[in-house]
C-alpha cells in the first residue's frame, strides 16, 4: 500500500435537514478523481482508506455515509437510505466540480458503487469494486440466519446469544428492536454482538485486536444500527435483484473486480453474477476473504488503480 497521506482539503457538506457528511481530499488536486466509498452501511473511513491509490496521480475523494464517521448526527436513521447515499455522492461531486471520477467501493460500498452508476452512468468512468454485494435478501440471509453460520459455529452462538430464544427465527428483526432501543446501555450491548459477529468472519484469520476495536461504543453502534435499518428495510429498494436488473446500462462501463474465494461475508457468486452481465469487466477471485486489508486482496487493488490509470 502507498504511504500514509494527510489531505489537502477536508470539510463538512450539510445534505439535507438532519445530516452532514464529512469528506475529505488527498493526493493530486489536479489528477484523475476516484472516490472511496466505504462498507457497512456504518463503516465510516479510516486513514487506510487512502493508501490504495498513487496521490501523484489521483485526486482521492474519501466522505463518511450518513450516520457514521465524522459525518453528524452519529448513528442517525431517519433520512438514511440508499438513494439518500445516491443523492450524498452527487451533490458532493457537484460541491468538488468533478466531471467524472472513478468509483472503489467494496462490500456495501460495492454495492452503492453499482447503484450510483446505474443512476448516474455519465458521470461514472469506471468501477474498481471489492468483495460484491447485492443487498438482495438473500445475501443477508446468508449473513444474519443461516450461511455463514456454518463456517463459523462458534461466532454465530455468540451472536445469537443475546437474543431470547424465542426471537432467532428472524435475527435481523430482532436486533433491530435492541439496536434502536431507548436504553443506550442495551443498544450499546446489541451493537457489540452485531459488530463482533461481522469483524470475525471478516478475515480469514481472526482480527489480532479484535476486541480492543469493539471497545469503541460509538463506531459499534454506527456500523450495526446503520447495517441493521438498511437491511431490514431491504435496502429500501422496491426491486429485490435492482443491481442485475439494471446493470445492462452500465455493460460498458471498465469494471474490475476483487473478491476473496473464501469471503463468508459476501459471497463469490455476486461478484461472478456481476461479471457475467458486464462487457467490460475483469474478475480475480483471490484465496483471501473479505477484507481489503487481506494482502492478496490489497495487492490485487492497488495493480487495479495502476491499471486505471490507462483509462
Amino acid at each position: 500500500m502507498f504511504e500514509p497521506i494527510e489531505p489537502y482539503n477536508s470539510g463538512f457538506l450539510k445534505v439535507d435537514e438532519i445530516h452532514t457528511i464529512y469528506f475529505e481530499e488527498v493526493g493530486n488536486p489536479n489528477g484523475r478523481p476516484i472516490l472511496f466509498v466505504h462498507g457497512g452501511p456504518g463503516g465510516g473511513i479510516s486513514e487506510s482508506s487512502r493508501q490504495y491509490f498513487d496521490p501523484k496521480f489521483y485526486r482521492i475523494i474519501l466522505f463518511d455515509q450518513r450516520g457514521c464517521g465524522k459525518s453528524i448526527p452519529s448513528a442517525e436513521i431517519k433520512n438514511n437510505t440508499t438513494l439518500d447515499l445516491v443523492s450524498d455522492i452527487e451533490k458532493l461531486r457537484e460541491h468538488l466540480n468533478i466531471k467524472e471520477w472513478i468509483l472503489f467501493g467494496g462490500s456495501w460500498g460495492s454495492c452503492l458503487s453499482l447503484i450510483y452508476a446505474i443512476l448516474h452512468p455519465k458521470q461514472t468512468k469506471g468501477l474498481i469494486l471489492r468483495g460484491v454485494f447485492l443487498g438482495r435478501k438473500e445475501d443477508n440471509f446468508f449473513l444474519y440466519q443461516e450461511g455463514t453460520s456454518y463456517f463459523s459455529p462458534d461466532g454465530f452462538d455468540s451472536y445469537i446469544s443475546f437474543i431470547p430464544k424465542e426471537e432467532r427465527n428472524n435475527m435481523i428483526a430482532s436486533y433491530h428492536k435492541y439496536l434502536n432501543s431507548d436504553d443506550l446501555d442495551i443498544a450499546y450491548k446489541a451493537a457489540y454482538h452485531w459488530a463482533k459477529w461481522e469483524l470475525s468472519n471478516v478475515a480469514i484469520n481472526t482480527l489480532p485486536d479484535l476486541e480492543s476495536i469493539l471497545e469503541d461504543n460509538k463506531a459499534n453502534l454506527e456500523l450495526a444500527r446503520l447495517e441493521n435499518h438498511y437491511f431490514i428495510n431491504d435496502i429500501f429498494l422496491e426491486d429485490d435483484n435492482f443491481i442485475l436488473n439494471n446493470i445492462k446500462k452500465i455493460k460498458d462501463i471498465p469494471t474490475i473486480i476483487v473478491h476473496g474465494r473464501y469471503d463468508l461475508i459476501c459471497r463469490p457468486i455476486g461478484a461472478y453474477l456481476v461479471h457475467k452481465n458486464l462487457n467490460n469487466s475483469k474478475l480475480y477471485i483471490l484465496p483471501a476473504g473479505h477484507s481489503s486489508k487481506e494482502e492478496a486482496i490489497a495487492n490485487k487493488l492497488i495493480e487495479a488503480t495502476e491499471e486505471f490509470k490507462k483509462l
